[in-house]
């Protein structure tokens, strides 16, 4: 499984996840909406932990810094 997934996307979805989980816990958010909202903020830091995100790979997309070949 090859990296696609830069720092700053890594940080934002896993301050997403925390502000999520924080609005559940308190009771701000609640029901299916709250339950749904929960399970992607598992996912964003699942996906924020292995550096990969599914929905990138079909598409080409990525969000690592490009390192540059030496010759």
């Amino acid at each position: 499984m090859k990296k696609n997934m830069g720092s700053l996307d890594k940080i934002i979805r896993i301050v997403l996840a925390v502000v999520v989980a924080i609005l559940y816990f308190t009771n701000v958010i609640s029901g299916v909406l709250g339950i749904v909202l929960l399970v992607l903020a598992g996912v964003f830091v699942l996906t924020s932990l292995v550096s990969f995100c599914p929905l990138y790979a079909p598409f080409g997309l990525t969000t690592c810094a490009v390192k540059e070949k030496q010759s």
